[in-house]
């Protein structure tokens, strides 16, 4: 199984100066794998540490940010001796003890010749008195389950990835009945990576989902560990309502879904947790779609996606049958299941997070609306042939120069307002062109 976020860590190992570099994203998203597979492959000795209840480890950062003396205590734990530019340091689960997240900082400043990972599935969670988080010393990557087309290249091999990927897009409609099944496929399995590997191993949709099951729950278990009991109970209200608020036609997120009364000050802190968490994304409004977007961005409007497609069929109970076999997937789950699917491949091609448009005092409303360079880029999606634009085709008229995404089921094609790109291409959509 390869993962692309590999090529992004060989570009930190060549730089001339490099910083310790942070890998963040929510549980069983494959970071510890990355490290152990880049460590293994790139460099000439590996020293993996594991900061969940290592009291050894913690005794070394315990003292002071003496990096030489941390290092030989790394050294002595691990029984490998580190060489700069040849060993490769992983602390992973690192925001199990602040201080050796405070010490990035040190080994920033005052040993910048030694490769250091970190990585934590809920780094940033805390808040910690008297500790620091080195702003400014330290590079970030956030992982995100496999996107489609890593999932392809999983699934269906080399040849089949470069055909998506490198093909003219006029192209791919050769192909297009036997990539919506495998759309199919990812709209069930999702993308993370013990989910696909069972699905390649044969795992039968039962055994698969239940790995998936299996994830959700330690998922709950971070809530319980990291969060205070208060919070705990409007973090899990906030989790389940999230389906039920995608469901509907307006997937604006709206508290009162959650329990009657409800109002944004009680919920925002557990909102905010599952974000920072991973678990969740969340896309705020624009009321205006002129550049620069983030002018008219509107933080009391808000969506709510789950971070993984395939987790959120498992957390719905959608039967396995409906997704790999039956038309409904793409129909009566429309709005659930299509939507997080494009967001999850978004977010990993974007820079930033994209927003959603919603016009004032109009009933105008895009699924998503993003940046690129000078350009604004307004998408609507749509899961089956109903190719009907109306919100796009209004916000296209009104914004002379602009040319709008359709996102559907439908092969590739453009017409003089807007280019239709099938949902298994959603990776490629910075390549369109004739914009």
């Amino acid at each position: 199984m390869k993962r692309l976020a590999y090529k992004k860590l060989l570009n930190w190992k060549n730089q001339e100066k490099h910083k310790p570099l942070v890998i963040k994203g929510v549980r069983q998203v494959g970071k510890t794998w990355l490290i152990r597979e880049f460590g293994e492959h790139e460099f000439s000795s590996f020293v993996y540490v594991n900061c969940d209840s290592n009291y050894q480890v913690k005794e070394l950062f315990e003292n002071d940010f003496d990096t030489q003396r941390i290092l030989r205590g790394l050294s002595a734990v691990s029984g490998i001796n580190i060489i700069p530019g040849k060993t490769l340091i992983c602390l992973d689960e690192i925001q199990e003890i602040p201080r050796a997240v405070q010490s990035l900082k040190y080994f920033c400043e005052n040993a910048s010749e030694y490769h250091v990972i970190a990585a934590g599935s809920l780094l940033g969670i805390h808040e910690h008195k008297d500790i620091s988080f080195p702003v400014g010393k330290i590079e970030s990557l956030q992982m995100h389950p496999m996107s489609f087309s890593e999932f392809l290249l999983a699934v269906a091999g080399q040849q089949m990835y470069d055909f998506l990927m490198q093909s003219q897009m006029d192209e791919l409609a050769g192909m297009h009945n036997k990539l919506i099944e495998y759309l199919r496929q990812y709209y069930f399995t999702g993308g993370m990576p013990e989910v696909v590997q069972a699905f390649i191993d044969g795992k039968s949709p039962k055994e698969v989902r239940k790995i998936q099951k299996q994830i959700l729950s330690d998922y709950n278990d971070d809530i319980s560990k990291h969060a205070s009991n208060q919070q705990t109970v409007r973090i899990d209200q906030v989790w389940q309502s999230i389906p039920a608020q995608l469901a509907k036609e307006n997937r604006k997120f709206i508290y009162a879904n959650i329990q009657k009364g409800a109002r944004a000050k009680e919920f925002e802190t557990a909102i905010q947790w599952l974000c920072n968490s991973g678990t969740v994304t969340k896309i705020n409004r624009v009321s205006k779609g002129s550049i620069p977007l983030k002018f008219y961005e509107d933080f009391s409007a808000f969506k709510l996606f789950m971070v993984d497609c395939g987790l959120m069929g498992a957390f719905t109970d959608a039967p396995a049958s409906e997704i790999l076999i039956g038309n409904n997937i793409f129909e009566e789950y429309k709005g659930a299941f299509t939507e997080n699917f494009v967001l999850q491949q978004l977010q990993t091609v974007l820079d930033e997070l994209p927003y959603y448009f919603s016009a004032d005092n109009s009933m105008q409303e895009l699924d998503f609306i993003f940046q690129n360079d000078n350009a604004v880029m307004p998408i609507e999606v749509k899961a089956e042939e109903n190719l009907r634009a109306k919100s796009l085709k209004v916000f296209c008229m009104e914004h002379p120069g602009v040319k709008g995404i359709r996102i559907s089921m439908s092969p590739y094609r453009q017409q003089d307002w807007m280019i239709n790109l099938p949902l298994y291409s959603v990776e490629r959509i910075l390549q369109i062109k004739d914009r």
